[in-house]
């Protein structure tokens, strides 16, 4: 597979701060910076939750390239999940993470449903454009052996 059909593949995106560290994340504040973006996106917070922990994960929705994702974000574990999402929307959701959540000494660490499935370790998003963002997704995706979509439940570009 060509790396841009790789970058069409779908899966869940994981966005978090490196072990140890905190973007001071809240949903409050990640409410706002979803609202700058789109007064009108959906988000609910939930506060029934499955845990004994009240409101502890946030749902919303997030609008790239006239595609609207859904996403979720935690408080603990701290961090950001995009569903059935794509190398090139994740560099972007990654950058707009990087330059609106994350504080500016704390880097933005990713993960994949496939990796996390693999076993492998959170990697951090380069401090670069997104053309090498959306590479290293790629070759993240190519080291998890994601290619083999009908296996994994994943989506092959094109479908609907």
């Amino acid at each position: 597979m060509e790396p841009e059909e790789v970058a069409e593949l779908r899966t869940m995106f994981v966005f978090s701060p490196p072990p140890g560290q905190s973007w001071g994340l809240t949903f409050e504040g990640l409410e706002a910076r979803l609202r700058e973006r789109n007064p009108d996106t959906f988000i609910r917070v939930d506060d029934e939750g499955d845990g004994p922990v009240r409101g502890a994960s946030m749902i919303f929705g997030i609008t790239l390239d006239d595609e609207a994702l859904e996403g979720f974000a935690s408080l603990e574990p701290e961090g950001v999940s995009v569903l059935d999402c794509n190398a090139r929307l994740a560099a972007r959701i990654a950058l707009w993470l990087r330059d609106n959540v994350a504080p500016a000494d704390i880097p933005v660490m990713f993960n994949t449903e496939w990796g996390i499935e693999e076993g492998l370790e959170r990697a951090l998003v380069p401090d670069a454009a997104r053309p090498r963002i959306t590479a290293a997704f790629v070759k993240h995706i190519e080291e998890t052996g994601g290619l083999d979509c009908q296996e994994r439940g994943g989506r092959n570009p094109g479908s609907a």
